[in-house]
C-alpha cells in the first residue's frame, strides 16, 4: 500500500469510529520550507477549531508492521485527548483588539520561504525571517494557531512593527524561553519515553542559574514548538552570555530549538557548520530545517553574527 492509498484507508477507518455528524477528510497543507504534508482533518458540529493530524509518521509505523486498526485507534484516542469542547469566538478575529494579546512569532528560513513571505507581514533577522501567528491554544500535544497574513494586517490596520511589539510582550508568558544543559534535556526526553524514572522537570537556567556546566545546552520555549525563535527574544542572548561567561555558538538544530555551544579552541566554525548540515540532512525533517550554518554571539558587543551578518538587541526591519 503506497502513501496515498494508506491515507485514504486511514480516513475511512477513522470515519467508522466517529460519532454521527463528525466529518473526517484528508487535508494537504503547505508547511515550512514549502514542504507539503497530508493529514486527517476531523470536524465536529458546533466546533470551529478542527485539528489536522498528519500521517507521515503513522505511515512509517504501518510499513514497519503496525496494523491499520491499531493506527486508526491511536489517532482516534489522540483526537479525544486534544479535541476542543467549545467553539472559538470568531468575532475576536475580526478586530485586532480581540487577538493582540495572543500574537506571537516564529523564525523561518528566508530563502526557503520566499513565496510564503510575500503573503505575510514579517521582519528580517540575520538570514532568517520573523513571522507572526495567533496562538489560540497550546499544549504539549500541539497548537491551535493561525498565521497572520497580509489580508489580516490590512483588516486590523496593523504593521509588522506593531505586531512585533505585541508579540515580544506576549511570548514572555505564552511561550517563555527555557535554557537547559544538554544532559538535562536528554534525561527529560528519556523520561517522556518511559526509559528513565524520576520527575520530568528540567532546570531552566534563565530562571535559576545553578552553575550547572555542560559542553552543550538547549534553548527553546516552554512547549518545545518553534522554540528557535527564542534567539530573537530581547535580552535572552545576553543572559546566556552571562551564564556561560564567554562567547558562544548557536547551532540551529531545527525550527523548534537551537543548541548552544560555548566557544573553545577545540571547536571551529567549519566543523560546527559541517555538523549542522549533516544533522539537517540525516536527522531533521525537511519542514523543520531552520538554517545550514552556525551563528556566533559575542559578549563584548552583544552581537549575534554569521558570515558578516550582524544582529544586535533589536530586529532588522
Amino acid at each position: 500500500m503506497n502513501y496515498t492509498e494508506f491515507a485514504g484507508a486511514v480516513e475511512k477507518q477513522i470515519s467508522k469510529r466517529m460519532e454521527e455528524g463528525v466529518t473526517v477528510s484528508l487535508y494537504t497543507a503547505v508547511k515550512n520550507n514549502g514542504k507539503e504534508r497530508t493529514g486527517v482533518m476531523i470536524e465536529t458540529p458546533g466546533i470551529n477549531l478542527s485539528p489536522t493530524i498528519y500521517l507521515e509518521e503513522y505511515y512509517e509505523n504501518y510499513c514497519q508492521g503496525r496494523s491499520l486498526d491499531q493506527i486508526a485507534d491511536e489517532i482516534v484516542s489522540f483526537y479525544d485527548n486534544i479535541k476542543r469542547e467549545e467553539p472559538w469566538d470568531c468575532e475576536k478575529i475580526r478586530s485586532y483588539q480581540g487577538v493582540k494579546h495572543r500574537i506571537v512569532f516564529k523564525l523561518i528560513n528566508t530563502a526557503k520561504n520566499r513565496k510564503f513571505l510575500s503573503t505575510v507581514p514579517h521582519r528580517r533577522f540575520l538570514d532568517l525571517s520573523i513571522v507572526f501567528y495567533v496562538l489560540f491554544e497550546a499544549t504539549k500535544e500541539g497548537m491551535a494557531a493561525m498565521a497572520v497574513s497580509d489580508s489580516h494586517a490590512r483588516q486590523w490596520e496593523v504593521t509588522a512593527d506593531m505586531l512585533w511589539a505585541d508579540a515580544v510582550r506576549n511570548v514572555k508568558h505564552l511561550l517563555p524561553a527555557e535554557f537547559v544543559t544538554m544532559q538535562s534535556a536528554i534525561k527529560n526526553i528519556l523520561r517522556e519515553h518511559g526509559e528513565q524514572d524520576g520527575p520530568g522537570e528540567t532546570e531552566n537556567l534563565l530562571l535559576r542559574n545553578t552553575g550547572a556546566k555542560d559542553g552543550m545546552y538547549v534553548l527553546s520555549n516552554r512547549l518545545g514548538s518553534y522554540g528557535a525563535a527564542c534567539i530573537a527574544y530581547p535580552h535572552i542572548m545576553g543572559m546566556i552570555g552571562e551564564i556561560l561567561e564567554r562567547d558562544y555558538y548557536v547551532l540551529p538544530s531545527s525550527v523548534h530549538e537551537v543548541v548552544i555551544v560555548p566557544c573553545s579552541e577545540e571547536l571551529g566554525v567549519r566543523e560546527l557548520n559541517e555538523m549542522v548540515r549533516d544533522i539537517n540532512q540525516t536527522e531533521v525533517a525537511e519542514e523543520e530545517v531552520l538554517s545550514n550554518h552556525v551563528y556566533l554571539y559575542k559578549r563584548s558587543t552583544g552581537i549575534l553574527c554569521s558570515g558578516g551578518i550582524l544582529q544586535t538587541g533589536g530586529v532588522m526591519g
